[in-house]
């Protein structure tokens, strides 16, 4: 079982972050926050997946006036994604939004910085400081360290900016487009600081490179007990970075929802077309909001043992297969029958 590491807990919107809360997943919009309607639609895409958090960029005085009509609309938490105006974070505070993205060392002189935190600390918005390894100042680009700590120390400048304003609703991310330097950074700054972590690789790539990166630097930090909400971030439908978030942490038992799927990989044993087959069971239960898991194995010889574990699963023979729950062999089916007489045990085992 994972330990996670304690931290202060901070409230967006209806959800918790941080210390025994449950690790949240976010996305963020890829629309246009000036149309509202099409950024409302991913929002409700994104809840449909079960995202909890939603992240919206935050680039003129047009966005931050959207950001009041979405709001009300909204399923779920917001945060605005703000840089260098902290006028326009003024404005999404004024009109509703749940928590800010900021780095306050970024948006000029103190008293401007004074006035955000001010009403932020008023109305209770969290802030998230974001660390990208491309964006460090040239001062701190210049030093003769590695690149992770250069990261931790602009992340310390811009929290002691909030902590000496008596500012501690504070979330931090460190996010590099190197899987290594990322983990070098939260394991750095975790040991530092009380306060919840947001992960992610950056610029990660498209749908498989981005998996993979992910799944390394989120899963090695997770399974040391680091993160209390993550984002994967992928260049491809933000959905994608949804489902894509639930099955890393799925993968480590921190969260619940949604199926399991396992499969076998081929073998000469197989004698039934596993690959297509295992694609056809994910699609069918993918939206099936049950924590169960379902394998489709390639053999009758191991596949019920194999999968034993799984609640329902599939073992190929030829031309036929058996269908199993539990290890135990419950029906055997036509291979074109399979995925019918899968679903009707299934349905019938949660009516």
């Amino acid at each position: 079982m994972i330990k996670r590491r304690k931290t202060k807990q901070l409230t967006i919107g209806n959800i918790k972050i941080g210390s025994d809360a449950p690790i949240s997943v976010q996305s963020m919009c890829n629309t246009d926050t000036r149309d509202v309607k099409s950024t409302l639609n991913q929002i409700n895409e994104l809840a449909d997946k079960g995202c909890e958090l939603v992240r919206l960029a935050v680039l003129d005085n047009d966005a931050a006036d959207a950001i009041k009509e979405i709001v009300k609309k909204s399923p779920l938490p917001l945060i605005a994604d703000i840089h260098f105006d902290y006028k326009l974070a003024i404005k999404c505070i004024n009109n509703g939004i749940n928590a800010l993205r900021l780095n306050p060392g970024n948006i000029g002189k103190r008293e401007n910085v004074e006035k955000v935190v001010s009403l932020a600390k008023q109305q209770q918005i969290p802030i998230r400081i974001g660390v990208n390894a491309g964006s460090l100042d040239k001062q701190l680009q210049n030093l003769d360290i590695p690149l992770a700590e250069k990261m931790v120390l602009s992340a310390m400048e811009h929290i002691k900016i909030l902590e000496d304003l008596d500012f501690d609703l504070i979330k931090v991310s460190m996010k590099s487009s190197d899987v290594l330097t990322t983990i070098e950074a939260y394991r750095l700054i975790a040991d530092k600081i009380p306060y919840p972590l947001h992960l992610g690789v950056t610029e990660a790539g498209t749908l498989r490179n981005g998996l993979i990166k992910s799944s390394i630097g989120l899963g090695t930090l997770l399974a040391e007990g680091i993160g209390d909400t993550i984002r994967v971030s992928l260049t491809e439908n933000p959905t994608e970075e949804v489902t894509a978030g639930y099955d890393i942490l799925k993968s480590l038992n921190l969260r619940e929802r949604g199926v399991n799927f396992i499969s076998c990989p081929t073998c000469g044993r197989t004698r039934i077309d596993l690959i297509a087959l295992a694609k056809k069971v994910e699609e069918r239960f993918k939206n099936l909001n049950k924590p169960i898991t379902i394998a489709t194995m390639g053999c009758a010889v191991n596949g019920p043992g194999e999968a034993r574990h799984a609640d329902f699963g599939i073992a190929g023979g030829v031309g036929e297969g058996i269908i199993f729950k539990k290890g135990e062999i419950i029906a055997k089916v036509p291979e074109d029958k399979l995925l019918e007489k899968l679903e009707e045990i299934i349905i019938k085992s949660y009516k």
